[in-house]
């Protein structure tokens, strides 16, 4: 199995609060990343671990994502970002990516979706859902937040299967695809959204990654005595999440993960562009 670290949309630029500890870096802002994983597996093809920007809200931003998110984010709207566009350089076909599991479903994890339409997209079960049985309290936020582009060609949205008794590293809830052989987890961070999950996989050498999708945005949340958010990235948060409280704890948790087992889990989110320039250089 081979993992790759794949930015699949650059946003707005953002200045750095420290020197960063990224090897050849200028201490200079960078572009927010939408960070996706493609894992090469023998049994599963290809694995898509949220998809980014797609190549349809990349011709038609304002159509796809709207003009108001548009004009915040400041998408670099580059062609080659793309998860598809990654693919196809990898050597593949787009219908080798036979499974994607998404973090959760707004519009700057699930632009790619339609680029794979016949891929089987996975969820943890509460972010399932809250789009998809309108009894749920956070239906129609999260059926909002889940752009009407990215889910015109109606996916093939697939609940993970939860095992209450299973628990990885003590976080509780934890689900597991449906139809895959690899190693790979739906780990509840709660907070985000309705059903904010984290994406666990062993990589290679038998270490564990976890995309912590927007558990946290800037890696200081979690690596910095005290606590330091970015000024930049933390009005996204508020904006954004569902439950405040539900989130704090989700931070701690990591917070206590990185302290406790960092020789086994390297963590990372979806949007800070110093942990992906540590982990692409990594994984070449």
């Amino acid at each position: 199995m081979r993992i790759h670290h794949l930015n699949c949309g650059s946003l707005r630029k953002i200045p750095p609060l420290r020197e960063e500890p990224t090897a050849g870096a200028v201490n200079c802002e960078r572009a927010a990343v939408c960070h996706c994983l493609l894992i090469e597996t023998g049994s599963d093809g290809l694995i898509l671990v949220d998809t980014g920007l797609g190549t349809a809200d990349l011709r038609h931003p304002h159509r796809s994502l709207s003009a108001d998110w548009v004009a915040y984010a400041q998408p670099a709207l580059e062609p080659e970002e793309s998860a598809l566009r990654h693919v196809v350089r990898l050597g593949y076909a787009p219908r080798d990516v036979r499974h994607i599991v998404l973090t959760h479903l707004h519009r700057d994890h699930t632009g790619g979706l339609p680029d794979f339409p016949h891929a089987r997209v996975h969820l943890h079960p509460d972010e399932y859902r809250a789009v998809t049985d309108p009894a749920a309290a956070h239906h129609r936020h999260s059926l909002d937040r889940f752009m009407s582009a990215h889910r015109a060609h109606n996916p093939l949205l697939t609940p993970a299967s939860v095992d209450e008794r299973t628990e990885w590293f003590g976080f509780p809830g934890v689900a597991r695809p449906q139809g895959l052989a690899c190693e790979l987890l739906l780990v509840p961070l709660p907070g985000h959204s309705a059903g904010h999950a984290g994406v666990a996989v062993r990589d290679g050498d038998g270490r564990w990654l976890l995309h912590a999708g927007d558990a946290y945005m800037y890696h200081g949340e979690l690596e910095y005595t005290p606590p330091l958010s970015h000024p930049v990235l933390e009005p996204v948060q508020q904006g954004s999440q569902t439950d405040a409280a539900a989130r704090v704890v989700t931070l701690e948790r990591l917070r206590g993960l990185r302290r406790d087992h960092a020789d086994e889990v390297t963590v990372f989110s979806a949007h800070d562009p110093w942990e992906f320039a540590r982990l692409a250089a990594v994984t070449g």
